[in-house]
């Protein structure tokens, strides 16, 4: 099981401020990313541009997520 946060732009799409999803043992971000955009399908399109930190650490495609982590989503930031 992992806690789920979403923030900024990806909470107004997600309609949710966090969530729990079950998720099998050795799932990398990349597998994730997939079953994330299964349960909440209007992330999709988003989340190959998103941010991810797991555990306050930011992480990448291939990082595996370990049990009960805090996974934090944010959208990419721009500005001047």
């Amino acid at each position: 099981m992992v806690t789920t946060l979403f923030f900024a732009t990806l909470r107004d799409r997600a309609g949710v401020r966090s969530i729990e999803l079950e998720i099998p043992s050795q799932t990398n971000v990349a597998e994730f990313k997939t079953l994330l955009t299964e349960k909440i399908p209007a992330l999709s399109g988003l989340l190959n541009h998103t941010l991810i930190s797991i555990n306050h650490e930011y992480v990448f495609d291939d990082t595996m997520i370990p049990f009960n982590a805090e996974i934090a989503l944010f959208p990419p930031v721009s500005g001047g």
